[in-house]
């Protein structure tokens, strides 16, 4: 069975995620094993959050990762808020969107949603009539929606709930680490993210932060959470303070690589993080344009770290990636939804964002697109 691991080869992941991991983030999750409750990892555990709360500009104490991929984040803070009957407004714009609203609507939530266009982004303006017509308990955006490389204005749409008594969400499971995140700033009170995009660390945990105003709602409740698995008025007992009360077992050796990766972004300094994560994007872009393909997204509102890539007339969207794996050990993803079949997903996230990998990539799409020109 061990065989299995000793012929795992590596591959240039350039899909929505997982992305490319530092050398030295798997370093950090080989170290030894501490107990959860062992005093040195503790400090680790206060480090992390520390990192955590530089890297989303915030004072929110309640600012931890969740045992959990950045589905679990979302479940968590949709159960830590939402009860029967709450008002609730989603903003849609894709498959991440949707599945915030199923998940509000297992709640019992009243759940209204205003739908834009796939591969447009979410109209301020809109959303500011909406709420002049209802009052709600939340609402909820995907910051950067991975199912369209679509860029979403949350600072626009916090501006509209600043004077309101509705707590903002904000889902940003792909863009925490590749572009500027200033939570306290735009107004999120909710906000969960992913270890494995931007952050270049492997999936398994989930960033979350509640505002005051968050952690007070969560106080209010006239019922308990309804997951005790994600219930922060349980695992805040674990993060917090100088006793730690046990709540489950963390998983020790994941947060040591969430630690080191959150370090290598912080010692790189987020503006260069930033612009390398632009940098890398400018150049695909230029070089998808000589090879005639032409992007999805519209320049206003393009991510960096996801580009969404409109595939040729022709050209068989399986075949080409699977070519891409199996000849050239690059990942890129399909669409999804309605634009399954019409789209190629392409990141440039974390560690994945680098000149050299775009080089690789565009050689090897150069090399396996068909002919387009007649000759």
């Amino acid at each position: 069975m061990n065989d299995l691991l000793q012929t795992i080869e590596p591959v240039t992941l350039m899909g929505p995620g997982p992305s490319c991991v530092d050398a030295s983030v798997l370093a950090a999750l080989s170290k030894p094993t501490l107990g959860h409750l062992d005093p040195y990892f503790i400090k680790i555990m206060d480090t992390i959050k520390q990192q955590l709360k530089t890297l989303l500009h915030t004072r929110n104490e309640l600012t931890l990762p969740i045992s959990g991929t950045g589905s679990a984040g979302m479940e968590c803070c949709f159960v830590n808020l939402i009860e029967k009957n709450d008002p609730v407004l989603i903003l849609i714009n894709g498959v991440f969107g949707r599945r915030m609203q199923d998940v509000a609507t297992r709640l019992g939530a009243k759940v209204d949603t205003l739908e834009f266009d796939w591969g447009t982004p979410v109209i301020v303006d809109v959303v500011q009539k909406e709420l002049s017509k209802k009052s709600y308990k939340l609402v909820a955006v995907v910051h950067a929606e991975t199912s369209t490389g679509v860029l979403n204005p949350v600072p626009g749409i916090g501006a509209l709930l600043k004077d309101k008594d509705t707590l903002f969400l904000v889902d940003a499971v792909t863009s925490l680490g590749g572009m500027e995140i200033l939570m306290d700033d735009w107004g999120i009170d909710v906000f969960y993210s992913g270890t494995q995009k931007c952050l270049s660390c492997p999936p398994g945990l989930s960033p979350v932060s509640f505002s005051p105003a968050a952690v007070a709602a969560l106080q209010a409740r006239k019922t308990k959470v309804p997951n005790w698995y994600l219930d922060l008025s349980l695992i805040m007992n674990y993060w917090e303070g100088a006793t730690r009360a046990y709540h489950h077992t963390a998983p020790v050796n994941m947060l040591y690589g969430l630690y080191q990766a959150l370090g290598l972004i912080l010692d790189e300094g987020e503006s260069h993080v930033f612009e390398r994560h632009m940098a890398a994007h400018l150049q695909l872009v230029r070089e998808l344009d000589l090879l005639g393909l032409r992007m999805q997204v519209d320049a206003s509102c393009r991510l960096p770290m996801l580009n969404a890539v409109c595939i040729p007339e022709g050209v068989d969207d399986a075949e080409i990636r699977t070519r891409l794996l199996s000849e050239y050990k690059i990942e890129i993803g399909g669409g999804l939804g309605p634009l399954a079949g019409k789209i190629w997903r392409i990141g440039l996230m974390g560690h994945t964002a680098r000149p050299e990998n775009v080089d690789k990539l565009i050689q090897a799409l150069a090399a396996v697109l068909p002919d387009r020109t007649g000759n």
